[in-house]
């Protein structure tokens, strides 16, 4: 299982903590530290579309307008800060974020 968001992400670190208590063999992918490739990108925005980008973020909103009306790629790749997270990775599934869904998703299992 590979967790993609930020080392100081307090989300990501709960989420990690969760599922390693629960014996899940976990990977941890700081974005900012090891940027995403363009084909990994391109499969994250194919599953999540803009919702991969965090809108709410002060990252976001430090943004230019014309990086704010760019799309979701050239906005993550420009500054990874604004995706959202975590984007939990398990085998062949991918979540966004660490609310009761994705929980009982990944916990139950």
């Amino acid at each position: 299982m590979m967790i993609y968001g930020l080392n100081t992400c307090a989300v990501c670190q709960k989420a990690r903590k969760a599922l390693e208590a629960a014996g899940k063999d976990v990977s941890f992918r700081d974005v900012r530290a090891d940027p995403l490739s363009d084909v990994e990108l391109a499969e994250l925005i194919a599953e999540f579309g803009d919702r991969l980008v965090d809108r709410n973020s002060s990252d976001y909103r430090g943004l230019n307008l014309w990086m704010k009306n760019a799309e979701a790629e050239a906005q993550i790749s420009a500054q990874p800060k604004v995706m959202a997270r975590p984007v939990i990775r398990d085998q062949h599934r991918l979540y966004l974020g660490w609310d009761e869904t994705v929980q009982r998703a990944l916990l139950s299992e």
